[in-house]
């Protein structure tokens, strides 16, 4: 009997030795140039990121289904549909949305030095794997009256209406969009961020966050692009009034130049920033994907990180530490809550419903007996259902159980995994 626990206990120790193994992550989680992320949670239950053009990718697209392992995809646009309505221009900094039934990309296209010539774009797919339709350009910088128009940020409020963010060190503005998201309405700019002033504490890299009472305008500071010596960090300021004025903690204006930081570079990493949509997993924490430099290897160009956000007690958005993250726990979603499924058959079904809570189903009116055993074979609970069984796992040690159900209808053995996380 002892010789028996002690093999269980070793082989307990391996496990949460594994388990740790398999529910930490190391940044960045993607080691390839993909700079001014854009993310999205697709119909098919997959996550979707779009980045700026690089390595003749006209907007590069990863899939994954927990934020951290990334599956390559292809570009959004084809080489015959990639736009063109700047000359020579490239393809920066999408932003990817769903609206009314398809999925919608703006774009900012535009080379180095052609402030008064850049704009946003917009692309329709009713794939996010694309290929995307263009639709030509909302606006360029001289249209619309705002120099190096570029980092659209779409945002939807609660009353339904459509808005568009968008601009640089000159200024981030505002303006409502039409229902399907395609046109700009006339006579709606506004104005959020300063152009240039004294300070020079202005940003870029627009994301807008409903939470709460406030509006939160994130943005990035500093120099993006310019490996070591890159100073990009994140800053906010809220409002009440999606127009603003957005305050910092003290209470003191964006317009006037005050934000405050809450995420900057590291010894390990250098320029953070221009983070994508918050994304809140199962256990409703928050998540952002951003670009960075890798110290150890800057020439690989900005990489993909993630890391969690946290609110403080007054509602104000932080990061641990506020610099990237080395390894952290992985963010919890339904397609990773069971990590180990040995497989489904057409009359039993077994699913998670939520952390430590799994469901056995049945064809109607049909009964079973159901089993939880532990890897060691033992029992740990049993009993008799008809068509359901709700089966909780939160009054047991972690590990890896096998659920057994038997009836009329058949057999189906499953491995379950119970973690607390």
């Amino acid at each position: 009997m002892k010789k028996r626990v002690l093999i269980c206990a070793v082989i307990a120790l391996l496990w949460l030795q594994n388990i740790y193994a398999q529910n930490t992550y190391t940044n960045p989680v993607i080691r390839k140039y993909l700079a001014d992320p854009s993310v999205i949670k697709a119909n098919d239950g997959w996550f979707y990121v779009y980045a700026t053009e690089s390595a003749g990718l006209a907007i590069p697209i990863y899939k994954s289904q927990n934020l951290v392992d990334w599956t390559f995809v292809g570009s959004a646009f084809t080489k015959a549909g990639r736009p063109t309505f700047v000359k020579n221009g490239w393809l920066w900094a999408p932003d990817i949305n769903y609206i009314n039934g398809k999925y919608v990309l703006y774009y900012s296209m535009s080379v180095w030095g052609g402030e008064w010539e850049c704009g946003i774009g917009v692309a329709t797919s009713s794939s996010p794997s694309g290929p995307f339709k263009d639709h030509g350009k909302l606006f360029t910088s001289s249209e619309i009256g705002v120099r190096n128009s570029i980092d659209p940020c779409f945002f939807q409020d609660k009353d339904g209406k459509n808005y568009l963010f968008w601009g640089s060190f000159h200024g981030i503005y505002g303006a409502e969009l039409s229902a399907d998201g395609l046109r700009l309405k006339k006579e709606t700019k506004f104005q959020i961020s300063p152009i240039e002033g004294k300070n020079r504490t202005l940003v870029e890299g627009t994301m807008m966050v409903r939470r709460g009472d406030y509006y939160y305008f994130f943005a990035s500071a500093g120099s993006c692009c310019n490996e070591l010596n890159s100073t990009y960090h994140v800053v906010v300021a809220r409002s009440k009034n999606i127009k603003g004025p957005y305050l910092n903690k003290a209470g003191q204006s964006i317009m006037d130049h005050f934000s405050d930081v809450i995420l900057q570079g590291s010894d390990k990493v250098k320029g953070p920033g221009h983070h994508s949509e918050l994304i809140k997993d199962d256990k409703g924490s928050y998540w952002v994907l951003y670009h960075g430099y890798d110290v150890m290897n800057p020439s690989d160009g900005r990489l993909l990180f993630l890391d969690k956000v946290n609110w403080d007690k007054d509602g104000w958005p932080f990061f641990t530490g506020g610099k990237p993250s080395e390894k952290s726990v992985k963010p919890t979603f339904s397609a990773t809550a069971i990590n180990d499924v040995t497989a489904f058959n057409k009359t039993y079904t077994i699913t998670n419903s939520g952390e430590n809570h799994y469901e056995i189903h049945a064809p109607v009116h049909s009964s079973f007996i159901w089993s939880l055993y532990n890897i060691c074979g033992e029992r740990i609970k049993s009993g008799r259902s008809t068509e359901v069984q709700e089966l909780w796992v939160n009054d047991i040690a972690n590990g890896i159980y096998v659920v057994k159900v038997n009836g009329v209808a058949g057999k189906l053995e499953q491995k379950i995994i119970k973690v607390d996380r």
